[in-house]
């Protein structure tokens, strides 16, 4: 991380001094992250939640802005956090346009400086965080693809007012949010294109993104992930965000029920949209298991 931001910053110092003023463009930097919520209602939970976000998005971005580490992390790692030069601080401190947000989901975080958690998630560089998505047997949200991605709308509404409140609102592009249906052994192609809960999933979430706009967060733009169904890292290509479907023996890219909905929100015919949508929704074997909570 240390290094990746000193390269970073010494990038923007490049660019600003040779292309900015003729081209205009602007250099930023994502985090990707969830938001969380405290596991048990008590203090060192609460506790947990602000030293999670500390060291999952405070550790990239507080260098770029104020030019150090956060304490919540120099308080627990000491002289093992490196230390940036007065030069480099120079260097990194304002090194960035605007703050994009990956965000997916919503965990639970649980204190371990003061009790017992599983083997590996006690550690300093964790925070002694454990962030898990399942309470009593219950998940936090609707599952997805991902075991790590639970569907909890009001979570992006609260990642962005951290980030709004911790960083005096600079400008914000939510880059990534997407969601992919957990995995069926029977799932036909027509159960891939008529993905209601891919479009409830979006208006949940674009919902929770206007409260946080309406509350003063200058949110610039929102990306959804993604275009067409890709390679997912280590899922490869069985979990799919994809607006369209593409078929990997000819390459066909087939328009999803998602990018019907997508194109008339963008293009604020939403309200005429619905209405044919709702007859197709009821006809899905999917519609009674379709929707979220604007929560």
């Amino acid at each position: 991380m240390h290094n990746m931001l000193l390269s970073h910053a010494k990038a923007v110092e490049l660019y600003r001094k040779h292309f900015q003023k003729k081209q205009g463009g602007i250099i930023g930097i994502v985090a990707h992250t969830f938001m969380y919520e405290p596991l048990r209602d008590e203090e060192c939970d609460t506790q947990a939640v602000k030293r999670v976000l500390s060291f999952v998005v405070s550790w990239c971005l507080d260098p770029l802005v104020f030019g150090e580490y956060p304490a919540e992390m120099r308080s627990i790692l000491g002289n093992q956090l490196p230390r940036f030069s007065p030069e480099e601080k120079n260097l990194i401190k304002g090194s960035l346009d605007f703050i994009g947000i990956n965000n997916y989901g919503t965990l639970y975080a649980k204190d371990c400086s003061l009790t017992a958690c599983p083997l590996g998630t006690d550690r300093p560089i964790r925070g002694f965080v454990e962030t898990i998505g399942i309470r009593d047997g219950i998940p936090i949200g609707d599952e997805t693809g991902n075991p790590r991605f639970f569907v909890v709308p009001r979570g992006l509404e609260k990642i962005v007012d951290y980030i709004k409140i911790r960083y005096h609102n600079r400008p914000m592009y939510i880059t990534e949010n997407g969601y992919s249906s957990p995995p069926k052994p029977d799932m036909t192609i027509n159960d891939l294109l008529q993905d209601f809960k891919r479009v409830d999933y979006h208006k949940a979430y674009l919902a929770a993104l206007l409260r946080a706009i309406r509350k003063g967060a200058d949110v610039r733009g929102y990306m959804i992930w993604s275009l067409m169904d890709n390679f997912e890292w280590a899922s490869g290509y069985e979990v799919k965000y994809g607006l369209y479907y593409v078929d990997r023996d000819t390459l066909e890219r087939i328009p999803k029920l998602s990018v019907q909905w997508f194109s008339s929100f963008l293009n604020n015919t939403t309200n005429t949209y619905e209405q044919d949508l709702s007859e197709q929704y009821v006809r899905s074997q999917d519609a009674m298991t379709a929707g979220f909570k604007v929560i």
